[in-house]
């Protein structure tokens, strides 16, 4: 009898099983999905493109320009005293590195700088410092050429007070008319040469000022630091040839007697608009002069310039664009918007004075004539605009284009020893003709 073979008996899914099933996997993997989603990628790591380091004795600025904001945390250690500095979302990469060399041996603040990978993820920078300092650590949006910018400002916790340094010049000034003095009583007075004869009478057919006291002149050389200003087609940068003719003229002024000068700026670095102002009143200053070299779209455009500041808005269409684009120096040169005073600039509008603009004008006619007589004039009147470097309220302020820089003749003007002397002789020509007609007021300060 053939064996019988067993039935195999398949198990039956129940048809509302299967369906509870199917929908199981398809709301596990609709979850899936939905958590793919919800899920954060990995980030991309910011990248460095470039490190700036600016030594100065007001304070030294570090920037680190990358291609996306960075998130950044700051400590300071005392005994030695050290500014630590942790950045995510960054990874050590070799324009990072370069930080190290760029940090100069004759810096105020910084001694040197570590840099190192201090966690995936996370560089940690440690500046080991000179001196105890207050930072300031802040971002900067992209602007013009700049991508994202991080930047430390290092300032003193004991910053030299402005008034003592004056004076201290002051006396290393009068040391030096002292020797010189003496040396003059040993040697015999060598007889000049007939251009120097001539130089002699026509300095002293200029009228001298009648001084009573000390004259305090603050010189302000625009940009500086992050901020180059204008870039002829030769590569010269404003704030280079600025800075140059400035030194020029405070040499030239402090061989007057009884005149000082305060630099806002004598290095390669960026100030603030509102602190040159600050910087002009904290010292008494009898006049504001800020040196700049002006552009243009097209090279053509020429000529040495004048202004003032403006109660009733720009003279001249021209006006308005340059002290437009003047005012944008604290975009480029980057300043701290959480500890900027931004009543400031409201406050010395309001107490701008008509007897100020006034002067102002009067010191502008006078120099304006001198240097008409180095360089062809732009524009033969001084011209009036809203500058924010001219609105200290007591102190009579010009701001002097010395020629148009995107010109490449006026540019290698510009970089020429020889026209910066001639435009310092001119620029100082001028300040004295302004005091022979308008003597300076009497002030309580110490000299």
């Amino acid at each position: 009898m053939p064996r019988k073979t067993p039935l195999r008996t398949e198990s039956v899914e129940n048809p509302a099983t299967r369906l509870s099933r199917k929908r199981r996997v398809f709301l596990g993997a609709g979850a899936t999905l939905l958590l793919s989603v919800l899920t954060p990628l990995p980030a991309h790591a910011a990248r460095i493109v470039a490190v700036r380091v600016w030594p100065a004795e007001d304070y030294t600025r570090v920037t680190l320009e990358n291609d996306s904001d960075l998130k950044v945390s700051h400590f300071l250690v005392k005994d030695p005293e050290r500014l630590v500095v942790d950045i995510e979302g960054i990874e050590l990469n070799p324009t990072l590195k370069e930080l190290v060399a760029k940090i100069q041996s004759n810096d105020p603040y910084i001694r040197q700088v570590r840099v190192g990978q201090n966690r995936p993820g996370v560089v940690r920078l440690v500046f080991d410092l000179k001196a105890a300092i207050d930072p300031q650590v802040f971002t900067l949006t992209p602007v013009g050429d700049y991508q994202h910018r991080l930047v430390f400002d290092l300032y003193p916790v004991n910053p030299p007070d402005p008034i003592e340094v004056l004076i201290a010049q002051n006396y290393a000034k009068e040391a030096a008319a002292a020797n010189a003095a003496q040396a003059a009583e040993v040697l015999p007075e060598p007889k000049p040469k007939p251009a120097e004869t001539r130089t002699a009478r026509a300095e002293q057919a200029e009228p001298a000022p009648q001084l009573t006291r000390m004259i305090t002149i603050a010189l302000d050389p625009g940009h500086g630091g992050e901020d180059p200003g204008a870039v002829g087609r030769g590569g010269s940068r404003e704030k280079d040839v600025v800075l140059a003719i400035a030194k020029r003229l405070k040499t030239k002024i402090e061989g007057q007697p009884n005149m000082r000068v305060m630099m806002t700026r004598d290095a390669d670095f960026f100030v603030p608009l509102h602190t040159r102002v600050q910087k002009a009143r904290k010292v008494q200053s009898d006049l504001f002069v800020s040196i700049h070299a002006d552009a243009w779209v097209e090279p053509t455009a020429r000529g040495a310039s004048v202004f003032t500041l403006s109660e009733k808005g720009a003279s001249s269409t021209a006006a308005r664009w340059l002290a437009k684009k003047e005012n944008a120096a604290d975009l480029i040169g980057g300043v701290n918007i959480k500890v900027h005073d931004k009543q400031l600039a409201s406050v010395l509008l309001d107490l701008s004075t008509t007897a100020q603009i006034n002067d102002s004008l009067k010191l502008g006619k006078a120099v304006l004539r001198e240097i008409g007589g180095i360089n062809r004039l732009h524009k033969p009147h001084v011209e009036q605009a809203g500058f924010a470097v001219l609105k200290a309220p007591d102190i009579p302020s010009i701001l002097i284009e010395t020629a148009f820089i995107s010109n490449p003749e006026e540019e290698a003007k510009l970089t020429d020893e020889g026209y910066q002397e001639q435009m310092a002789d001119a620029i100082l020509t001028g300040i004295r003709k302004y005091f022979a007609k308008n003597p300076p007021l009497a002030k309580n300060r110490m000299t």
